[in-house]
């Protein structure tokens, strides 16, 4: 067993699987030490086409608002939320048209990027970077970018505009978008397998052909680790390496591994987008309370995505129905697609919210900043943006309110005064953010 930066490990020569905090070790090496804040951390949560605003928004603002339909499956969460309306990002307006992509490019750099859908792409670092910057650097990844729609970044995907804007929140500079990974196997092998350098593709193939966990490489030193627990420890420990088989078990079930040297091409099933949805989250919620990464982003679609909701009883596809020309029935479809967008969150906040052995919550130390590329499909306006912020980040935030800012209050003075939240003295941001905004400003 190693510990590192509070955290504990189980090893093995082919497998690493990084744990959560115990109670139990944390005493016995600090026993004469008062108790450490814990780390921080931000995810930022994206969707796709807009919301429709007039059953996002509430009526009331400050502490008593009533829930609108969008946001209702929050409701376990309400005290832990702010919702925020008022908020631009004006530097996300295209040249000409080509919303969606300039709008998603500049989700988390409030740049005005560069319209080019060839090589000469501009932007700006993200604010998720420039927090992994600092929350990275006691953690094994120094941030995770996750989505469900892949695809390349080279080409124009909207009116002129690179798909490197469409299908990347995450900047590490003007020129570099951070891909996602779509696939919830290779992001659970990036979490749990191939962590020392010695281990080999050969060795990752040869574990999933004879379907071997990743929990049998590391059971003895699991079994040392457990004589050292408390017994509430030695629950949580089973509980937490349960969900962990249960994780590995989805996601091998959904991509089995290529033999080496297949007799015939098969293609291997994919999940439904629910389950694919309810994955991701999944391996966010284990990459955090296991403290492998503090930073994480999550697209649930590429911009302006043409995915249909016929699961949910909604046909048509999502970007034709945001222009929705003031129908109330497209209305209707947009409310039920929205709504079931906030149910993902509402289920990522909630586990979050769990409390622990200890009674901390990993949501107290987190903020989730959840949005999307543009106000309302129709309009494609980047102003009284849909901003919902969740978690208190250890205390920085006020929550469990509607606050609404000054209109156009630029989105950048929010980021600004996030990193402030972290720990990053920084005093400008994007093309727009001069000053960060008071926290207490933002509460009711």
């Amino acid at each position: 067993m190693t510990q590192y930066a509070r955290r504990t490990f189980l090893r093995s020569a082919a497998a690493v699987v990084a744990l959560p905090t115990f109670v139990s070790l944390a005493r016995r090496s600090a026993r004469a030490s008062a108790r450490q804040p814990m780390p921080l951390k931000f995810v930022a949560f994206y969707v796709p086409c807009g919301i429709h605003m007039p059953a996002w928004t509430p009526i009331q603002v400050g502490v008593d608002y009533r829930s609108p339909p969008i946001l209702s499956p929050l409701a376990n969460v309400k005290d832990n939320l702010l919702v925020l309306s008022g908020f631009a990002n004006t530097p996300a307006k295209p040249d000409g048209p080509g919303d969606h992509a300039s709008g998603t490019g500049s989700f988390l750099t409030c740049r005005h990027v560069f319209k080019t859908d060839g090589a000469t792409i501009k932007n700006g670092i993200s604010v998720d970077q420039i927090m992994a910057s600092q929350l990275g650097r006691d953690t094994r990844i120094a941030s995770l970018q996750l989505g469900i729609d892949g695809g390349s970044g080279v080409g124009g995907c909207d009116s002129g505009y690179s798909c490197a804007y469409a299908r990347n929140i995450s900047w590490a500079s003007e020129t570099q978008p951070l891909a996602k990974a779509v696939r919830p196997d290779l992001v659970f092998d990036r979490l749990f397998t191939g962590l020392e350098p010695g281990v080999s593709e050969q060795e990752r193939l040869r574990r999933h052909a004879v379907q071997k966990s990743v929990l049998d490489y590391v059971q003895a030193d699991a079994m040392a680790l457990t004589k050292r627990l408390s017994r509430a420890d030695r629950r949580k420990l089973g509980e937490y390496l349960d969900g962990v088989r249960e994780l590995e078990k989805r996601t091998q079930l959904h991509y089995a591994a290529p033999l080496p040297k297949p007799t015939f091409a098969r293609p291997a099933s994919a999940p439904s987008f629910p389950e694919h949805v309810r994955l991701m989250l999944d391996l966010i919620l284990v990459a955090l309370e296991s403290d492998s990464t503090r930073v994480a982003t999550f697209m649930l679609g590429n911009a302006g995505s043409g995915r249909s909701y016929d699961f949910i009883g909604v046909s048509g596809g999502h970007h034709a129905l945001s222009h929705h020309q003031g129908k109330e029935e497209n209305f209707e479809k947009l409310t039920k697609i929205d709504t079931w967008e906030v149910e993902q969150l509402a289920y990522l906040l909630e586990r979050m919210n769990t409390r622990r052995e200890d009674g901390s919550r990993l949501l107290d130390e987190s903020a989730v900043f959840f949005s999307s590329e543009i106000e309302d499909g129709n309009t494609h306006a980047h102003h009284n943006l849909p901003v919902l912020l969740a978690g208190q980040l250890g205390g920085f935030l006020p929550t469990g309110c509607h606050t609404r800012v000054p209109d156009r209050t630029p989105l950048s003075r929010l980021f600004l005064t996030l990193q402030q939240g972290v720990g990053v003295a920084a005093h400008r941001f994007g093309d727009d953010g001069h000053e960060p905004l008071e926290p207490s400003s933002l509460g009711a």
